[in-house]
């Protein structure tokens, strides 16, 4: 498998968006899916994926703290491309997770939170897959700079495709408009890069795309794709609280249903 990736890397630079999802539609079947976070990167690769494959997998990360345009989007998505959007839910509700590990985790250890809503949920749903497909781009944070086309994952271990990756923003822009894509309109708001409501804000005049995600630290990445998770370094002073001990609650993914 390694041998055969790494020979399929050479060759995908070259490969446009579309041919790189026939490949791994192709190859992986119904064991690759689509990850999305419903960003503009997210929605592009939504619709030329419905271009070349109906029925095709997309799951989201379901922290219960997206915004109440993202939900909306999601269903909008449904009803346009007629799929279901798997969502993948952490084994905490949020009421658990206040319980456990007290009340407001994201202020104190944006990391945690991110392990337990995101990163432990992701790695529970790659594990029923042999490949899974991103939308993210080089230019987006230095975790991101030197993703393949096709690469190996060796966080998750499995099969990591990165269509877009070497696509800009600007280009990402101009197919939306093209093909009239359904986004976020918070996107038109000033909030370029999206994630949850307590760790996500507008950006100002001359900021970095991603400035509004954990602005209070200096964090950029949620740890979904950074070869190792490091801890996010406050930019002020928080004070920590103990965590309490206490079972988890299990959860499973679930489908919604079709619209």
């Amino acid at each position: 498998m390694r041998e055969y990736i790494n020979a399929v890397q050479a060759v995908s630079e070259t490969w446009s968006p579309e041919r790189l999802l026939r490949w791994a539609f192709d190859t992986y079947k119904q064991e690759v899916a689509i990850s999305s976070a419903f960003g503009a990167e997210g929605v592009a690769l939504i619709d030329m994926a419905s271009r070349i494959r109906p029925n095709f997998r997309l799951f989201t990360l379901d922290t219960e703290f997206l915004f109440p345009e993202t939900y909306d989007l999601m269903e909008r998505v449904e009803q346009r491309y007629e799929i279901k959007v798997e969502r993948v839910y952490s084994a905490l509700t949020p009421e658990d997770q206040e319980q456990l590990h007290g009340s407001a985790l994201w202020k104190r250890d944006p990391d945690q939170c991110c392990n337990l809503r995101k990163i432990e949920p992701l790695r529970g749903k790659l594990a029923e897959l042999e490949a899974w497909i991103t939308a993210i781009r080089r230019n987006q944070t230095p975790d991101r700079a030197h993703a393949q086309k096709v690469e190996w994952d060796s966080k998750f271990q499995l099969v990591k495709i990165n269509p877009l990756a070497d696509w800009t923003s600007e280009a990402i822009w101009q197919y939306i408009r093209k093909h009239d894509v359904p986004y976020n309109p918070l996107h038109d708001r000033n909030y370029p890069s999206l994630g949850c409501t307590h760790c996500t804000r507008a950006i100002h005049s001359g900021e970095d795309p991603r400035a509004g995600r954990w602005a209070d630290f200096r964090k950029t990445e949620c740890g979904l794709h950074s070869p190792e998770s490091l801890s996010a370094a406050p930019l002020v002073t928080i004070g920590a609280q103990p965590e309490t001990e206490g079972n988890l609650r299990q959860r499973t993914s679930v489908s919604a249903p079709s619209s």
